[in-house]
């Protein structure tokens, strides 16, 4: 793996600005960066789907707030896995696949 995979696929876990730059300087072709872009795609997802809870009063604000956390802890473990070149999956979520 080299230096610039591995810095893309670190960038790609930072809101989405990060995940686009990682699209253009990471190698999608390699398995590695596909993995880490694959669930940093995911993760800002979830992420859009807390905001848009946080919208329903009470309840989705409870939710959103949980959702919040659990994208906050996943957050953290991709950019630690991602540092240490690990493409062992996400809990709950390393298995959904959005990009090849």
């Amino acid at each position: 793996m080299n230096n610039n995979n591995k810095i893309a696929a670190i960038v790609s876990y930072i809101t989405w600005i990060g995940f686009i730059v990682a699209m253009c300087i990471g190698d999608r072709s390699d398995r590695y960066v596909s993995h880490h872009l694959n669930q940093a795609l995911v993760l800002n997802l979830i992420s859009i789907v807390g905001g848009v809870l946080g919208v329903i009063p009470v309840i989705g604000n409870m939710a959103a707030g949980i959702v919040s956390v659990a994208v906050l802890i996943f957050w953290i473990m991709g950019i630690y896995r991602a540092a240490t070149g690990s493409i062992e999956p996400l809990p709950v979520i390393g298995d959904i696949h959005l990009i090849g």
